[in-house]
């Protein structure tokens, strides 16, 4: 499986944040330069590029993205853009499988703040329109969710404190992890404290800390066959497994309204197709949008028992030291503070999943780098949702898998 998998050769990034004064070019630039210097490669070895954002239309009035890209690198290879940068990511790993490439740019933009007065308008272009009319913000999706997974397990009384409490420490976990990370939007920490008053203000079961916030920024990695790999690295990351799929954008209409069906077969087709079990992951960067969503992703994908995730945080946390202890095995999760703290430029968020993931594997991960038995990881796992967990994508990374 090794010699058919994709090989990721180098991976940048931009600081996520406010960038009211760099246009998306410059942000992707800067992105892009720094996944070709860290893959040993120039601009004039790509075969194509594969891009994403959702709103450069919207926001930046720029239609063809893959026009500037063209600019910028001064090339007239192919390029196609998708929404995330998972997508674009799989959609390469299928061109270099197929031996249509050797060597690939997958890059990722967003620039959400220069349009604050309507962003939230624009995102509802992500979810059901029936729903929105009807009231139904997104906030209100992940409180419906939410309130759907406590009465099907009939959480209630000092479990349900339990369940609350484990989700500010999600909260908590992310922007600490964030202290460590110069490319993130947040970096200071925060307490318990802040994320349940919060809620109290809302008058809300989530707060504003239990959400990921707007964000601008850029991501990329160059993607290679392993052929071509051979004369570049001699650290490859490998995607040893992929998968995708969907589900009913309307929420209320889904079979399953206590997580995310998309998710589950997603982590299903990675998992047969890397031969590796959920059980072997060590490091996880999952689709944080909500302090839910990340305890729901740990059900999701098969890390926790359905219905418990929620005690495996909450215990973990009674004897904290950086990782989920569950059945005495450690899955470290988000290490680069997540969605939450890292932030959110949804076209390039999943860029930054991935460049966590292979950092950490190559050992470069500066103060965040863990260790797992006094060695470097060796398998990491990235998830990233299109809409409410309409659309679900999973990568499944190693640096070794003999």
């Amino acid at each position: 499986m090794k010699s058919q998998s994709p090989v990721i050769l180098g991976v940048g990034r931009t600081k996520f944040g406010e960038h009211y004064e760099k246009d998306p070019e410059s942000l992707i630039d800067e992105a892009g330069l720094q996944a070709l210097d860290s893959a040993g490669v120039t601009r004039k070895d790509l075969d194509a590029c594969f891009l994403s954002d959702y709103f450069l239309q919207v926001t930046n009035k720029i239609g063809l993205e893959e026009g500037f890209f063209s600019e910028l690198l001064e090339l007239h290879v192919p390029m196609e853009k998708n929404r995330s940068f998972s997508s674009a990511l799989l959609n390469a790993c299928h061109a270099i499988q197929a031996g249509k490439y050797d060597i690939v740019l997958v890059g990722g933009m967003e620039k959400m703040t220069d349009r604050w007065d309507k962003i939230r308008d624009d995102l509802m272009l992500l979810e059901d329109p029936w729903s929105y009319y009807a009231g139904c913000t997104p906030e209100a999706n992940h409180d419906l969710l939410l309130k759907g997974y406590i009465k099907k397990h009939k959480i209630k009384g000092e479990q349900l404190e339990k369940l609350y409490t484990a989700l500010a420490q999600i909260s908590v976990k992310n922007h600490q992890n964030a202290t460590k990370n110069p490319f993130a939007q947040y970096t200071s920490s925060i307490t318990l404290d802040g994320v349940t008053n919060s809620r109290k203000c809302a008058c809300k079961s989530l707060g504003l800390f239990d959400f990921a916030p707007v964000s601008d920024g850029a991501s990329a990695l160059i993607l290679a066959s392993s052929n071509a790999a051979k004369k570049c690295t001699s650290a490859p990351v490998y995607v040893l497994g992929s998968g995708s799929a969907t589900d009913y954008i309307t929420f209320p209409a889904r079979e399953n309204r206590t997580g995310f069906t998309a998710s589950t077969l997603a982590m299903e087709a990675a998992l047969n197709q890397s031969q590796i079990e959920a059980k072997e992951i060590q490091l996880a960067e999952l689709y944080d949008q909500s302090t839910l969503l990340e305890m729901l992703s740990l059900e999701d994908l098969g890390f926790c028992e359905t219905g418990k995730a929620w005690l495996d945080i909450y215990n973990s946390f009674e004897d904290y030291k950086g990782f989920y202890d569950i059945d005495g095995r450690k899955l470290f999760v988000n290490l680069n503070g997540g969605l939450k703290a890292d932030g959110n430029p949804l076209g390039a968020t999943g860029g930054a999943q991935i460049f966590e993931i292979v950092k950490q594997l190559r050992g470069e991960a500066d103060k965040r780098q863990v260790e797992i038995n006094g060695e470097t990881p060796k398998l990491g796992l990235v998830s990233e949702l299109e809409g409410f967990g309409t659309k679900a994508y999973i990568h499944i990374l190693g640096r070794n898998t003999d």
